[in-house]
């Protein structure tokens, strides 16, 4: 994963992290479990893309295997 896009998730991940803390303090507690189900989401989709940006990685640096 390049360093921007890392940098995105990281920023935008801590953030909704944050958004569940607030909403927690704030009293609103359905809020708190959506802005987790959203952070999980997010979060894992980050695996996702950093595992597919590797993998094509890989598939390019050896053309000649699969």
């Amino acid at each position: 994963m390049n360093k921007p896009l890392a940098l995105l998730y990281a920023v935008l991940g801590t953030a909704l992290l944050a958004a569940i803390s607030f909403f927690m303090a704030a009293g609103r507690p359905w809020m708190a479990v959506l802005a987790a189900i959203v952070s999980l989401f997010f979060i894992g989709s980050g695996f996702i893309v950093k595992a597919r940006q590797r993998r094509k990685r890989e598939q390019e640096a050896k053309p000649g295997e699969n």
